[in-house]
Parts: structure tokens; sequence; C-alpha cells
């Protein structure tokens, strides 16, 4: 009989669920079920790959409710970011169903009289997908979806903290697709280095993509590089909003409080930086506090309050860390309070320098960090101020300053007059410096998990030196 491991409501203690925790058997029993089932998935028309994961979506759909409840259970989501997560995930289905019949090629003019070379996109085999606890169903699946659709077969390595509703999201996947096209691996948390160690070192396992921290990203991208295998990877952010002295404050300050609140904060993209100039930021600091004022916190079970729990106590505990330090050096705290457990209200900590942690760390909590720019430049400047660089956001009036200031933010995503928080599956995903590389999404998606090959065809006979 398997040994299973037990995940925990971060709300109550109760036991939420319990899966098998994989021993490296397993998780090598898992890629060689994949690598069996590639020869035949690889070769399927795209109009079958199609057929098959838009029935992946639908069954994705039809578990709706229990996806609410692993999440609730597993990680103190509310209701309606679980139901967020699932629409978005079932787009991103449909999404990569549409892309089966966009996986071209070329013909490239040769030099070589009668040689017709072309560039064919061919899949490359058995991809790994790592995915995170913080918006489990969109990240797993994710993971998985583009991938399937390039042709490829996959293994799901499921976050510790969200097991079931990883599981869940392979067993939509398996109902609509032929046996062991799918697979996952769940792993006790001590045994999380050791698990995905050995997946990325079966030769059968081809391609890595990580969705996660950037200290664990570093670790894989040097585990794969010993195998010269390509990953991509989306890790932390510090992402900044800047708003200019000709913004709109209101639309601002509806953005920054959704960017850096949903989900308490625990997203990618969550705006963790307001940078704002000088000339305006009195009034948007007010504006801001009041709408954040009127944004409670309480139990997600209820759902009577936007801000629900945290993940563990320990991020209660590095929240309050930075706002401390912060607090000590002269900043200003203009909304907060105190944790009751894992349930934590919004905080907006004002008069952020560079100097503070809670300028350069990444909180994944309900905080966000007010700093004063004294004019467009500065502003600038503070945003690139950052080892990070995935997700940003201005605000401005006059749409061309504000295309000019997006293109000298260094991310790999940046809306003008729109909050940091944004993802829509067809777009290319992902970020720059310490935030990693590579994108997932639409056609970059498919650049990401396919395999790029020259192939020629002689029509004339050879004529040759020697």
């Amino acid at each position: 009989m398997a040994v299973m491991f037990e995940r925990r409501n971060p709300v109550t203690g109760e036991v939420a669920t319990t899966a098998p925790a994989a021993t490296v058997t397993d998780a090598n029993a898992a890629v060689d079920a994949a690598a069996a089932a590639f020869p035949a998935w690889s070769v399927l028309g795209p109009n079958a790959r199609r057929a098959a994961l838009s029935r992946a979506a639908d069954a994705l759909a039809a578990r709706g409710d229990a996806f609410v409840e692993a999440m609730m259970g597993e990680i103190g989501a509310t209701e309606g970011w679980a139901r967020f997560n699932l629409m978005l995930a079932i787009g991103m289905v449909r999404e990569a169903a549409a892309l089966t019949t966009q996986i071209g090629g070329e013909v490239i003019p040769s030099d070589k009289p009668g040689c017709i070379a072309m560039a064919l996109s061919e899949p490359v085999g058995v991809l790994l997908g790592i995915a995170p606890w913080n918006a489990p169903i969109i990240l797993g699946v994710r993971a998985i979806a583009v991938p399937l659709a390039c042709g490829n077969t996959v293994v799901l390595k499921a976050s510790e903290q969200c097991p079931r509703t990883h599981a869940l999201i392979v067993e939509a996947f398996a109902e609509a697709l032929p046996e062991g096209v799918v697979q996952i691996v769940t792993n006790a948390p001590a045994d999380a280095g050791e698990i995905v160690g050995a997946l990325i070192d079966h030769p059968a396992v081809r391609r890595i993509n990580f969705t996660g921290s950037t200290a664990v990203g570093r670790i894989i991208a040097k585990r794969a590089a010993e195998h010269l295998k390509p990953v991509l990877l989306e890790l932390g952010g510090k992402a900044p909003l800047i708003v200019l002295d000709d913004a709109d404050l209101d639309e601002a300050v509806k953005a920054a409080a959704f960017g850096a609140f949903m989900n308490q904060g625990q997203i990618c993209m969550s705006t963790e930086r307001i940078i704002v100039v000088d000339a305006i930021a009195d009034a948007f600091v007010e504006k801001f506090a009041a709408k954040v004022a009127s944004m409670p916190f309480g139990d997600p079970r209820e759902g009577k309050a936007p801000l629900g729990a945290v993940v563990d106590r320990k991020t209660v505990d590095h929240v309050r860390a930075l706002i401390d330090d912060a607090l000590s050096a002269g900043a200003v705290q203009v909304n907060g309070g105190d944790a009751d457990g894992v349930l934590m209200p919004a905080h907006v900590i004002d008069r952020v320098t560079p100097a503070m942690k809670l300028f350069r760390d990444e909180s994944f909590g309900p905080v966000v960090g007010v700093a004063r720019a004294r004019d467009e430049a500065h502003a600038i400047e503070l945003a690139n101020d950052t080892e990070y660089g995935l997700s940003a956001a201005v605000f401005t009036r006059d749409t061309a300053r504000g295309l000019r200031v997006a293109r000298a933010i260094k991310s790999g995503i940046c809306h003008i007059n729109g909050p940091t928080v944004h993802d829509e599956a067809q777009m290319p995903f992902g970020g720059v410096k310490a935030s990693g590389y590579g994108r997932f999404g639409g056609r970059a998606g498919i650049d990401a998990f396919t395999e790029l090959r020259w192939i020629t065809i002689e029509t004339q006979p050879g004529h040759f030196p020697i």
C-alpha cells in the first residue's frame, strides 16, 4: 500500500486531504508511462488532439465543485478565487486546443539548386511541468495544456500544498486523453528535492517548465543544465505600478487595490510597489487608503470578505517582518492591523525607500509599499531598481507617454492604465532578470514546447567538389 502524506487546512489546522507520497521509483515509473504513450500521441492528427483537449476542458468544468472544495481546504482559498481559477484554466485548455493546427513550419529559400529546405516544429517527448499552489488550477493547467497540444506527453509534479487540486486536473485530462499521456507525481514535502531531481534526471524527460520561487528556479535550472535540458522558468516578482502626475487617480486606485490584494497578494504579478510622483502622492495615498479600508478580511469559508487566508503562518511572519523593518526605518503605516491566525488584513506602507526590505524582497502577502518619486525619470529608475522583472503597470492620461514609460521598464509584461495582475491564455507570459526566462501562452508556447528542425529534400542530381 502506498505511503500517504497529509495536507492540513491553513485556517482550521484539520487534515484537508491525503495524497500518495511518491518515491523515486514511483516518479521514474510516471515518466516511463508518459514515454510509452508518446509515440502514439505525437503522431495523432491535429484535429484529433484538438477534440481530446476540448473534452478535457469539459471534464475540468464538470469538476467545479470538487475544485472549490479542494482549494478551500488545501490553501484557504475563497470560492471566488477557485471559480476564477477554473474559468481561466478552461479557457487555457480551449486555447491550447485551437493551437493544434497552428503548429506549422516554413519553406526557406535555399542557395542550393533543386534543394527544398523546410523548418518543422515537432514534439520533443516527455515534458515535466512543476506547478505551484497559489493559482493552482491556472498554473497546473498551464504546465500541461500547450505541451499536450504540441504532441508531447506530460508529467505534472504537483505542489505539496495542493495535491488534491492538482490531481483533479490530471483526472480530468486522463478522462479525455489516451492512457498514459498525462501523469502526476505527488510527494511529501520532505522528499521534494529528491523527487524533482529524479524527474529532471530521467533521460526521457526532454524539457521542463517551472512556476515558483526564484530560489527554487535556480536549483532546477542548474540541475537541468547538467543534462543540457531546456527549461522555461516563471519565477518571483516585485511588480511596480507607476502613477504619473497626469494619471486618473480613481482608476489607478482601483487597479492598485486589485493588483496588490487579489488572493491576498499571493500572485506572481501582484502589485508589490506603488511608485507615485510627488506632485500627486498625497492625493493618491488618501484615496488609496480609503479604498483599502473598505476591503475587510475574513474566513474564506464564509465568503463575506474580499480578503481571505494566506497559505501559512510563515507568510504572516514574513510579511510582518518586512513591515516592521520598513517602519523602523521611517516608513508610515497607512492601513493594516493584527492578523488572526492566517487571516491578515491589507497593509499599506507609505514612504518606502530602496533601503528597506519591503522595497526589495518579494512579500507574496497582503502588503504593498508606496514609494514617492520626484518625477517620471525617477519613477522609472525606482521601478527598475529590483532584481525582478515580471509584470509592471503605468498610469497616465497620455497614451504616448505611457508607451514610452512602459518600454523603459525592464519587465516581461507591462500594462498601461491597467493592473499588474492580468492574464490571458493567448498572451506571451513570462519575465526577465530574476523573474525567469521563456514564455507561456499562444504561439510563444509553441516555440517553448516544440523542437525546430531543418529538413531538406534534394530534387536534382548532386554536384560535389570531391
